[in-house]
């Protein structure tokens, strides 16, 4: 029972695209007619079967010849036969003029025909765009969605989770479309007006996104990250004291909303009021968990500190910030610029050669790098 296993690089064979891989010669090559189980070793150590197929044609080619031949490379999802070289010889290691590969063409098989273990490919399609998706791996999660969108036209999640990942690829017209198709099957589904109101916000529409999430908050006046989106659009529109509002009607609603309490915090810090921004960084800090949004967070409350004056307190904020992170070059050069206001020098270049080395094109780093230096 010949197996193939299929990498996220190699969506197009996954969700039925193209029917064509390339492996190295096995001990017992395939041949016309054999039956292949596919495989989808996205995460190690996981692999779920996506289909069954038969092999359609085997054509035998050596190596000298495979990586010379750039269509042949792109048909198997490399962008050309360079890239395939550096590939293989990754994952099969060196490989000499002679080593011969087959190129493996198949049809899929309909599910009834399998002989092993039957699937639902629809949830098992939008599984792997769910986890490509969370992985940041918005064109791949794309081709998923799109592949079951195929299995099932109106389907909402689908629609919606289509419609989110084109928004983060800056396709927002695109995205819009298919959160109407969604709102024709759901009306009163207030997350996906929500959804569409960032979309609109993000496509610099502030009409459309705040009648969009007006609709949202029509159909459910309690909801935390309606009430928050609605501050974030009213704070665009330069509503800044009605955007804080909402802030606090979100925290009214979940005293645990570290979104809302960051937001709080940067509009307040943003109208010079520094000692309640410090307040609203030090609940979301104590709401947040330990990841990089923590981080970022610890950045702030020293960034309002700093203003302040308060510059050791500012300094353990960095410090904690960069336990978080330590390659945040931003992260670095604050804490540089606090050791300078501390007349600590030696240590402020040490910050500031952190940083470059972290980020050679940090501009801030550089100007205050030479500030430090005049001062040592």
């Amino acid at each position: 029972m010949p197996i193939l296993s299929f990498s996220s690089r190699q969506i197009d064979l996954i969700t039925g695209e193209k029917n064509m891989t390339i492996r190295k010669l096995w001990k017992k090559p395939l041949r016309v007619g054999d039956r292949l189980h596919c495989y989808w070793n996205l995460i190690s150590k996981e692999r779920q079967k996506v289909f069954e197929a038969e092999v359609t044609s085997v054509e035998i080619i050596k190596f000298k010849d495979l990586i010379e031949d750039d269509k042949l490379a792109q048909e198997d999802a490399f962008k050309d036969a360079d890239e395939l070289k550096r590939e293989f010889e990754r994952i099969y290691g060196e490989l000499d003029d002679e080593t011969k590969f087959q190129i493996i063409r198949f049809k899929r098989l309909p599910i009834e025909e399998w002989e092993g273990e039957k699937i639902d490919q629809k949830a098992m399609i939008i599984q792997k765009a769910d986890i490509l998706f969370d992985l940041g791996k918005y064109k791949e999660s794309k081709t998923c969605y799109n592949a079951a969108l195929k299995l099932d036209p109106e389907n909402v999640y689908i629609l919606n989770r289509l419609a989110d990942n084109l928004t983060r690829l800056g396709k927002f017209q695109k995205a819009i479309e298919y959160y109407d198709r969604a709102l024709e099957l759901e009306p009163e589904n207030e997350y996906i007006w929500n959804n569409r109101a960032i979309t609109l916000l993000n496509a610099g529409n502030i009409k459309g996104a705040l009648n969009s999430n007006n609709k949202a908050l029509k159909i459910n006046p309690e909801d935390t990250t309606i009430l928050y989106w609605h501050g974030v659009i009213l704070e665009v529109m330069g509503e800044a004291e009605e955007a804080l509002k909402y802030y606090d009607k979100a925290i009214e609603a979940d005293d645990k909303n570290v979104g809302a309490w960051n937001a709080r915090g940067d509009l307040l810090s943003e109208l010079g009021r520094k000692e309640e921004a410090i307040k609203s960084y030090e609940n979301a800090l104590k709401f947040a968990l330990e990841d990089d949004e923590s981080a970022t967070l610890w950045n702030r409350k020293g960034n309002a500190l700093f203003e302040l004056g308060s510059f050791q307190d500012a300094l353990e904020c960095y410090e904690r910030a960069l336990e978080l992170e330590p390659e945040n070059d931003i992260f670095w050069s604050n804490r540089g610029v606090t050791l300078l206001e501390l007349n600590r020098f030696e240590e402020a270049l040490e910050s500031f050669n952190r940083a470059l080395s972290i980020n050679p094109e940090n501009e801030d780093a550089k100007i205050l790098k030479e500030e430090c230096l005049e001062n040592l």
